[in-house]
């Protein structure tokens, strides 16, 4: 071909391959084409293993490799699948990391969150297992830790896992990102460990009036039906609702057992650790619970103007 017999000018190899002159110029450059000749003017000539051999890396790099994985390759320095195998675990890095950032990026439209709020966000987003891990130990140590409780509780509140999974869906990054700033927060640990101490049995002992309220659907599913029903907090109704429900229970103390977990928003905290671990949840009961408040209220000081 023009005097070079069946070599090639860059310019044909590029037509030859559909890649542009200045692509092949900078491979060739990097070393991952090497030209077989030149000609008198020093123009690079290439052959027809060339033409495999720019398949090849074309191929190499439309899955991503760089051009050092890319030469490892070509020069025997590595098997296409070694490298494969290092380039897919760095892909999973990057999707994981892609994820997070999705995740925060989202939030951040959903909140229409400030810069400090958005740094705030990443941080939480990307710390490791073991930050994570370590908050949530924190959490534990501070609310659980002063309560007293039977050792099975103990041992099963130490044992309670809250982390991400490996693979986190966006929805688990963004519920992460919430709870992790909840937990760290002093005033909900606060309200939480009331809550907590109001709403669990000490050892010996029998559950609080009001504890059926948090461990027992079946209290909810009834002020659901209640509501549905159209039936207000002050009617009559309600009050034979609640009379069905705790019977001769205290319920002045039904009431502060339930007003704290309102308070200490128990319903999300529930919600968001549920997201984080990708579980199904019951749907958030804070609507029922603030009717079942406002019926005790209703009953409380109807007892207290009979005495």
């Amino acid at each position: 071909m023009d005097g070079h017999g069946d070599l090639l000018t860059i310019g044909q190899l590029a037509r030859r391959t559909g890649l542009t002159a200045r692509t092949l110029r900078f491979w060739s450059n990097e070393g991952a084409i090497a030209p077989v000749g030149r000609t008198a003017g020093g123009y690079r000539l290439y052959d027809g293993a060339s033409v495999a051999r720019v398949e090849l890396v074309r191929t190499l790099r439309e899955l991503g490799l760089g051009l050092d994985d890319v030469r490892r390759v070509l020069d025997g320095r590595g098997t296409i699948a070694e490298v494969a195998d290092t380039h897919v675990a760095a892909i999973d890095a990057q999707i994981r990391a892609l994820k997070v950032s999705r995740a925060v990026l989202s939030t951040v439209s959903k909140r229409r969150s400030t810069a400090e709020e958005t740094a705030l966000m990443n941080r939480l987003a990307r710390l490791s297992a073991t930050e994570r891990m370590q908050i949530i130990d924190d959490f534990k140590a501070d609310v659980f830790g002063r309560l007293d409780i039977e050792p099975r509780l103990r041992d099963r509140v130490r044992d309670l896992r809250i982390d991400l999974p490996d693979e986190p869906t966006p929805d688990q990054v963004d519920a992460w990102i919430e709870l992790a700033g909840l937990v760290q927060d002093p005033d909900f640990r606060a309200r939480l460990r009331t809550f907590l101490e109001l709403n669990t049995p000490a050892p010996g002992q029998p559950a609080p009036p009001g504890a059926t309220i948090w461990w027992a659907r079946q209290v909810v599913n009834t002020v659901a039906q209640a509501r549905e029903d159209g039936v207000n907090p002050d009617e009559p109704g309600a009050a034979e609702l609640i009379s069905a429900m705790f019977g001769t229970a205290d319920l002045s103390a039904v009431l502060a057992s339930l007003e704290a977990g309102i308070d200490a928003e128990a319903e999300r905290y529930r919600r968001l650790v549920a997201r984080v671990r990708g579980q199904r949840s019951a749907p958030d009961a804070t609507e029922e619970l603030q009717w079942l408040a406002a019926a005790l209220r209703t009953a409380t000081s109807g007892a207290a103007a009979q005495r």
